[in-house]
Formats: structure tokens, C-alpha cells, sequence
């Protein structure tokens, strides 16, 4: 099969949004299937779950139902699950007898898996985009980023990082979307745990202009305790044609830190002799 017609025949595959349901068309024939009948799949890599985090799914099944169907392909007389055992485990602690299914052949799940292969390796597709189609290759189809990475030709650690962008908050993938902020950006704002900090720095990052290395060092300071955007920022030291300029008239390292309001210029020197030689120069 061509990357053409592979490229044609993707919307018909899967939807566009991978966070309601990957596997599943819109319109697509539900089926109900005895939770009985179902079988975990043996080559699922995730073999603990939560249990309250069960029950807390269990209370919202009670209440709400099954809201995303589970997607399986059959086995014999039974069905393996493919997608959604987390839901299948909380359906029947919730004492349901059935749940919501979407039956797909082993062809049709190798097709869709294919397809995604094919999306990644795309030159045009956005870090997002690489990132939702990579989650939904290791949950969807149980790979793990290994794999993924000799699949795709990267390195895991690089899939792995791709797939970390799906953790940020909807505004900081949003100015990223927009190109405000580069995926090395948005990487760094994930160093942050705390989503209010990683929104400041995002803030900090498109008012003041920042590089990669700038953000990077916020964040330094940030876990080296500063306690406020103000004195993180002062730690930002950087470079301009300014600041190089000066550097040069002065024979000495010159870097300006950029704070909430306005900045501050700073001269290295290494003795008295040396201050007193650049004071000498800037009194001219």
C-alpha cells in the first residue's frame, strides 16, 4: 500500500480526535457483549491497576454509563480486548452484565496501526500531532516506546519526549499549536510538575521572548528555590547584539537579566585591577 493512498484513506481509519476515542469511527455499529466473553488481552504490558481508581470509574459507570465503547477483536468464541480493559475491569465492579463494543478483525486494527506509523514518519505533522498519534500507538495497541522507536527509526527517548507533550495543559499546547513557543519550549515547560508554575512560565517564555536555554534556566532557578516569578527571572541571564557589543569594548563576559520590569546589565571582573579597568573604560 502506497503512503498516498495510506495518507487518503486516514480519516476513514480514525478520527481526528484521539482523546475521545482513537479506534472508533463516529456513526460506527455498537455492539453489547457479555463482560464474560471478554478477555484481557494477554499481551497488554499493564498488568496493575488502581483500585481506587477502579472504584472511582465504577461509581461513574453506575451514574453515567459507559461513555467510550470498548474495541475488541475475536478470539475463538470470546473476544480479546484491544482497547478500554481499564473500563471493562470497572464495568463489572459496577455490576454490569454488558458493555459497549466495537469489533474490529485483526486486518482492521493492522491497518489502523499502520496508518499511524505512516502519520508519525509525515514531515508536516505538528510535535501534537506526533505526540497523540505515539500515545495512541503505545495505549491503543499496547507497544511500548521501544518498539515504537525502532518502528519509526527514533530513538526511544525521543519518542518518549514526543509523547511526554500530551501531558500539557491545554494552553501551553495551544501556543504551541499557534508556533508562539517551540517544542523545545514546551519540553522544558514540562520540567515544571505544578501546572500553575508551568503557566507562568509560559507567560514569562512569549512576553519576554525567551530562547530554549532561557527557559531551561528559569526552571534551574525554580528548583533551586526561588519562591516567585520575580526572582526566578533575575536568573535569567542572557545575550543580545547589545550585550556583545559591550562585551567586547570591555574585554569581559557582559549578560543581562531580564526581570518582571525592565532588567539589569552584568560585568564580570576578575580583581580590583580588572574593575578598575572597566570603570576606566566606561568613564571614557
Amino acid at each position: 500500500m502506497s503512503a498516498n493512498k495510506l495518507g487518503r484513506g486516514f480519516d476513514s481509519l480514525i478520527p481526528q480526535n484521539f482523546d475521545t476515542s482513537l479506534l472508533v469511527n463516529e456513526g460506527e455499529r455498537l455492539q453489547k457483549i457479555a463482560v464474560t466473553e471478554l478477555l484481557a488481552n494477554p499481551e497488554q504490558p499493564r498488568v496493575n491497576f488502581d483500585e481506587e481508581e477502579l472504584k472511582g470509574l465504577a461509581q461513574s459507570i453506575k451514574e453515567h454509563g459507559i461513555l467510550q465503547p470498548l474495541v475488541v477483536t475475536p478470539n475463538g468464541d470470546k473476544y480479546y480486548i484491544i482497547a478500554g480493559e481499564r473500563r471493562w475491569r470497572a464495568a463489572k465492579l459496577a455490576g454490569l452484565t454488558s458493555v459497549p463494543v466495537v469489533v474490529r478483525t485483526l486486518e482492521q486494527l493492522q491497518r489502523v496501526e499502520l496508518a499511524l506509523v505512516e502519520n508519525v514518519q509525515r514531515v508536516n505533522l505538528s510535535p501534537l500531532e506526533q505526540a497523540a498519534s505515539i500515545v495512541a500507538l503505545n495505549e491503543q495497541f499496547n507497544l511500548d516506546f521501544d518498539v515504537i522507536g525502532l518502528r519509526l527509526g527514533k530513538a526511544s527517548t525521543t519518542v518518549r519526549n514526543t509523547a511526554r507533550l500530551m501531558q500539557l495543559p491545554e494552553a501551553v499546547k495551544q501556543a504551541l499549536r499557534d508556533k508562539k513557543i517551540t517544542e523545545g519550549h514546551a519540553r522544558t515547560v514540562l520540567a515544571l510538575a505544578d501546572e500553575k508554575d508551568q503557566l507562568k512560565l509560559l507567560e514569562q517564555i512569549i512576553k519576554n521572548g525567551w530562547s530554549v536555554r532561557q527557559a531551561e534556566r528559569y526552571v534551574v532557578a525554580h528548583r533551586e528555590g526561588a519562591t516567585s516569578v520575580g526572582s526566578a527571572t533575575k536568573r535569567v541571564a542572557t545575550t543580545s547584539p547589545q550585550t556583545k557589543k559591550l562585551s567586547d569594548t570591555l574585554k569581559t563576559p557582559v549578560t543581562l537579566k531580564r526581570m518582571a520590569k525592565g532588567g539589569k546589565l552584568e560585568i564580570v571582573f576578575k580583581s580590583d585591577a580588572d574593575l578598575k579597568r572597566i570603570l576606566k573604560l566606561i568613564s571614557k
